[in-house]
């Protein structure tokens, strides 16, 4: 086995090596006949996991253009192959007689629950405790944040989640319904969050998703809608990227989030993948 340090060295990938890296996964990605689970391709995303949650410098905003092409185009692939795998599972979850007890069958569980921790904790160190109402935007066929949130986190609150898919949300329903408390806290609403108005005031936190919003427009659409709508001394959190995990989701920075006071970022360096932006709607 090797000794600490000899693991931190070999750990570490050189920009060029590492670019090269995941662009060969890409190319081997792109020539995948379908993006559902199967042994090649979740060979392949987890290679790329793996490969992007390395320690590395690379800035992936400063990359030439035809390496952009190549990061937007991979993470259009990563969000694709992430929501065909929530929907195997989460059918599969459906079908059985307690599902809520099998969520640990979900390849990235850990990953949830160590985010779910991260997020409250910096929820509750800025005074975000235990709110009456939550918006999440984008929860998919596998609400595994709220439903974390809501069973371990924020025993009271009232969690609405929000996504474009109505497949989705009717197994999300159906997985949360075998819990009598987490069916009364929960609703599932199939609509674009940019078609919501008046409804985004009733919320003391927003969630974002990180793949709401899949290029720099639409994410900036995005925040300043719920903005403009969201109540005086809201809280948004949003999930970005930092670094090589950059290939796998939209980044967020600063200075896309004007108009907002920004309470905390934090970027991991161990196995959770999301940045966590979060930021208030000023009161005046």
């Amino acid at each position: 086995m090797a000794s600490p340090q000899q693991q931190h060295f070999e750990s570490y990938v050189p920009t060029e090596l590492l670019i090269d890296r995941i662009s060969r996964i890409h190319a081997s990605i792109c020539k995948l006949e379908t993006l559902r689970p199967s042994k090649q391709v979740n060979s392949l995303f987890t290679q790329l996991v793996k490969l992007c949650t390395l320690p590395s410098s690379v800035d992936v905003l400063t990359l030439p253009q035809e390496e952009q092409n190549m990061r937007s185009s991979l993470i259009t692939l990563c969000g694709r192959a992430e929501g065909l795998l929530e929907l195997e599972f989460s059918t599969f979850l459906s079908q059985i007689p307690q599902p809520l007890e099998n969520l640990n069958l979900f390849p990235y569980y850990e990953n949830y629950v160590e985010l779910a921790k991260l997020e409250y904790r910096i929820l509750y160190e800025n005074g975000v405790v235990m709110p009456q109402k939550v918006a999440f935007v984008g929860s998919g066929p596998m609400p595994l944040t709220s439903i974390m949130m809501a069973k371990h986190h924020m025993k009271f609150t009232h969690f609405d989640n929000f996504d474009l898919d109505a497949t989705a949300n009717n197994l999300a329903r159906q997985i949360v319904a075998t819990d009598v408390d987490l069916e009364k806290r929960m609703k599932f609403l199939t609509c674009d969050i940019v078609e919501v108005r008046d409804k985004l005031e009733e919320y003391d936190c927003v969630f974002l998703a990180a793949l709401v919003g899949m290029n720099k427009e639409e994410k900036l659409k995005i925040v300043a809608h719920v903005r403009k709508y969201m109540k005086k001394g809201g809280i948004l959190l949003v999930r970005s990227a930092k670094g090589a995990r950059g290939f796998l989701y939209p980044v967020v920075e600063h200075d896309d989030l004007m108009g907002f006071e920004v309470l905390s970022i934090y970027h991991p360096t161990n196995e959770v993948i999301n940045s966590v932006i979060l930021v208030r709607k000023p009161f005046l």
